[in-house]
């Protein structure tokens, strides 16, 4: 094997034809053209003299060969790329490019705040928003498709960095014409014997409404499942049975005018913890803590019944 002939390129349009499954999309997300990715595939078929990838008509895969060595590829892909995030970071901060990934029952209340804080106080940074499924953000990561995620905690992982930032109050919801939205105090000792709605199991919050109603004597129905929190809302506001709602979106979705109300339990807490989560090998730990301090900011000024993590 001639190692002297094995380049970083070659590496990359690897990993983005198992990300692509297609040349044709690999090249564009490479941005060269189809002959000269497929070409480069082939030169390092040759000097690794395997075969890295099985072609037919029906598509492109990765041979089992050419899976290992991606996995390999992509490791060595992203530590080349920590180097230069690290450095950029280290030197500069907030610039470049950030891909920040998040869940929907989060992101779109907290992050608006948070980019126009950005924009005005870090012009020469670009980040760059994904929303995805919790069961998926960490997998993604792994992957790279985010650099650093916003996530509930807790989040392990040998390989990953954690950040907590703050906590976040749930709040129990229900119909206006249900009979404690009338109650100046409701307590966990109301929660006996309510029907309560939940998001999927795919959600963190599942399984927090889940443990509530083990330990209060509540019902959760598990016929009605939301697939996101306006959906919850909306069943609630029905009158299908009340629920637990975070304080972000209940400050970004819930007015004196809307269909359901919101309770703090007088004798208990609940919360949700929240941090920033990253790869140990993006090097760019600098830029992360820098932007946990931004969110951290956002929260102190615009949520103040959110408590600050640190």
């Amino acid at each position: 094997m001639q190692i002297n002939k094995l380049t970083l390129k070659q590496l990359r349009y690897l990993v983005a034809l198992e990300d692509a499954k297609h040349f044709r999309y690999a090249a564009e997300a490479c941005n060269i053209s189809q002959p000269s990715l497929s070409a480069q595939i082939q030169n390092l078929e040759d000097v690794l003299g395997v075969r890295l990838v099985e072609r037919d008509r029906s598509g492109v895969a990765l041979s089992p060969v050419g899976r290992e060595v991606s996995a390999r590829a992509r490791r060595v892909v992203d530590e080349l790329q920590g180097i230069i995030d690290f450095t950029a970071g280290a030197q500069h901060g907030l610039v470049g490019t950030i891909r920040l990934g998040a869940k929907a029952t989060l992101g779109p209340y907290l992050l608006p705040h948070v980019v126009a804080k950005l924009h005005k106080d870090h012009p020469e940074l670009n980040l760059y928003l994904r929303e995805a499924p919790p069961q998926d953000l960490v997998h993604e990561l792994h992957k790279g498709l985010h650099d650093v995620i916003l996530a509930q905690m807790p989040v392990t992982g040998g390989e990953l960095v954690t950040c907590r930032l703050f906590r976040e109050p749930l709040y129990l919801t229900m119909a206006v014409d249900h009979p404690l939205a009338e109650n100046d105090k409701v307590t966990t000792a109301d929660l006996e014997g309510l029907q309560v709605l939940s998001l999927s199991p795919n959600y963190h919050l599942h399984d927090q409404i889940s443990a509530l109603c083990r330990d209060y004597g509540a019902v959760r129905l598990r016929d009605y499942e939301g697939t996101s929190l306006d959906a919850l809302r909306t069943m609630v506001g029905m009158g299908m049975g009340v629920t637990f709602l975070p304080a972000l979106y209940v400050h970004s979705e819930i007015s004196e005018r809307s269909e359901v109300v919101v309770k703090k339990l007088h004798d208990r807490t609940v919360t949700r913890s929240v941090g920033l989560v990253w790869r140990k090998s993006a090097g760019r730990a600098p830029a992360y803590h820098q932007l946990a301090e931004v969110i951290r900011g956002v929260i102190k000024n615009h949520f103040p019944d959110l408590t600050i993590e640190t």
